[in-house]
């Protein structure tokens, strides 16, 4: 009897390990499947399309295979240095970065700033929401030579285009956290007699962090936009000025890997900031 049990025991375990992997792969197959499969599919379509239509010898844009072998250079040394702007795509995405960076968070400083004024005082509001929302339809090239001008610079000029066309939707996104901050939370603040820094950090800044960092969203996109388009014309090192020259060059090929490598670092851009608003809304009534 008891051996029969052990025997009928012993060729259980096997099949009750079997039927464990089916289960963890059907849900990373689940995963793969909804996650994974939709972009893959519709990407592989699109350069089997896109070769399809640039095969032909009339063609004016080469295929993805071309482009893949035109840029395999640049692609397999993005950080050669030859002097001057004659530099890998690794050195001209970072040129462009440092820039938006110091852009940006100029923007960041001064459009939370301007934001909680004009949320928190409505004669601020009546005074500068008008000026603001006729700036910000200005398109941030019309700034450029304004800002060489002032600078006599490219590369400060370009900054400050970066600094002027994502101020905007900072400014006007805190705005309007701060003005829908619920009254219970001004009440406990006066009820806890906060002073105005301690009302700022604990009570202002958590509550109005969603509309916050919805417009530090949206400003950063742009940012990286204006970059791309001012270093087309200030020059330097940088994409921007990257893709003009390839232009000048009738390089097709490298055009296409720098468009990728925009729209690749713009979507890790725009991850970052998204990343680091739900940390920080984690626990609000809005995170």
């Amino acid at each position: 009897m008891n051996a029969n049990v052990k025997i009928e025991a012993e060729s259980a375990a096997p099949l009750s390990t079997a039927s464990r992997v089916p289960a963890w792969m059907a849900r990373l197959g689940r995963v793969g499947l909804h996650n994974l499969l939709p972009p893959i599919a519709i990407t592989l379509l699109f350069l089997l399309v896109w070769e399809m239509l640039c095969s032909s010898p009339a063609s004016a844009l080469p295929p993805p295979t071309q482009v893949f072998s035109d840029t395999w250079e640049l692609i397999a040394n993005p950080f050669y240095d030859n002097g001057g702007n004659d530099v890998g795509m690794a050195w001209q995405i970072l040129a462009s970065l440092e820039r938006v960076a110091y852009g940006y968070a100029l923007a960041v400083v001064a459009g939370v700033g301007l934001g909680v004024l004009v949320g928190q005082s409505t004669w601020a509001m009546r005074g500068l929401d008008p000026i603001f929302q006729v700036l910000r339809t200005v398109p941030p090239l019309a700034w450029l030579p304004l800002s060489l001008a002032g600078f006599q610079d490219s590369n400060p000029s370009a900054i400050f285009v970066i600094f002027i066309t994502a101020i905007w939707p900072i400014i006007i996104n805190t705005s309007v956290g701060i003005r829908n901050i619920p009254e219970d939370y001004r009440n406990v603040a006066r009820v806890l007699r906060l002073n105005g820094i301690e009302y700022f950090v604990k009570i202002m800044l958590p509550a109005a962090a969603p509309y916050i960092f919805s417009g530090l969203r949206i400003g950063v996109g742009l940012s990286w936009l204006a970059i791309v388009a001012a270093e087309m014309l200030v020059g330097g090192v940088g994409i921007g000025f990257f893709i003009w020259d390839a232009w000048n060059a009738s390089l097709i090929s490298d055009i296409v890997l720098a468009l990728l490598y925009v729209g690749i670092v713009g979507f890790i851009l725009d991850r970052l900031v998204a990343w680091a608003g739900r940390l920080v809304t984690r626990g609000t009534s809005e995170g």
